[in-house]
């Protein structure tokens, strides 16, 4: 990959099109999520920035908090991300396509921004937090959103398995984009970015999405199209033994007796953390 076409660390620009990935993530994870969004206690006629906000669900939760009076800005790179959460936005509400590198909002012009799983596909974070503080008022917040900084808890019958399937992800993504194993993992330095960024009072708070058999649809529908046939599928044949990988296309077969989400014993585990720094 000629790492000079794009814009991110994980190769994202302007027509790059999660949208489908995103919608499953936040039907799924919505009351954890909202969770999140009341735990930041918003003031009626806050002015909002979701930053990174790619399908648009979080703007109607964060719309809600900030009432009638509220302004809700949302921004994303890829021009599919906009026009779906342009699509979905609630009134009064606005969605731009920009960069976060080159925001078109006024310095000291919003209350909080909401940025969630965008972080870890920036090159350089703490410049982009630094350039997402000049637009905060006095006592204005940046709240920072990042899914498994704790490893997700997939087969609880088979740790090994899943740590090795884990493991082949991640050396998946390390080929796939040419980035070392310290910039995959480093995006759990969020309290410390945040600080570097200048921001104070700084806290974090983690939310466990925890999902057991049976599964409700939006659940099920979020595993098995994102992780068990997105993620992991024949792209992680290289990185696992013949044995292994076998058993794991077992578990994510919808058709065979072994499929994981149909199991009495499913429980899975996966952590969301919100860290929140004032200007």
């Amino acid at each position: 990959m000629n790492r000079s076409t794009t814009t991110g660390l994980l190769g994202d620009t302007a027509a790059r099109d999660y949208v489908g990935k995103l919608r499953r993530f936040n039907a799924f994870a919505a009351p954890e999520l909202r969770q999140a969004v009341a735990s930041l206690a918003l003031r009626p006629g806050m002015r909002v920035l979701d930053a990174g906000c790619g399908s648009g669900e979080a703007m109607a939760w964060l719309s809600s908090e900030a009432g009638p009076d509220g302004i809700v800005v949302g921004i994303d790179l890829a021009l599919a991300h906009a026009r779906a959460a342009r699509a979905i936005a609630p009134p009064g509400a606005s969605v731009v396509q920009a960069n976060l590198a080159q925001l078109p909002l006024a310095h000291a012009s919003v209350d909080l921004v909401w940025s969630v799983n965008t972080l870890n596909h920036l090159r350089d974070p703490v410049d982009a937090l630094q350039t997402l503080a000049t637009l905060l008022r006095p006592g204005g917040r940046v709240a920072l959103g990042q899914s498994s900084l704790l490893p997700d808890m997939y087969f609880a019958w088979d740790a090994r398995l899943e740590r090795l399937v884990n493991e082949a992800v991640r050396q998946y993504y390390r080929d796939r984009y040419q980035v070392s194993e310290r910039e995959l993992a480093d995006v759990r330095a969020l309290v410390g970015r945040l600080r570097h960024a200048g921001l104070r009072n700084v806290t974090a708070r983690t939310f466990m999405i925890e999902r057991v058999a049976p599964l409700d649809p939006a659940s099920a529908d979020y595993l098995l199209e994102t992780i068990f046939s997105g993620t992991w599928g024949e792209r992680l044949q290289p990185y696992l033994d013949a044995d292994d990988y076998t058993a794991l296309v077992r578990l994510c077969d919808p058709r065979h007796p072994d499929f994981a989400l149909r199991r009495p014993d499913f429980h899975f585990l996966q952590s969301f953390t919100l860290a929140v720094g004032e200007a």
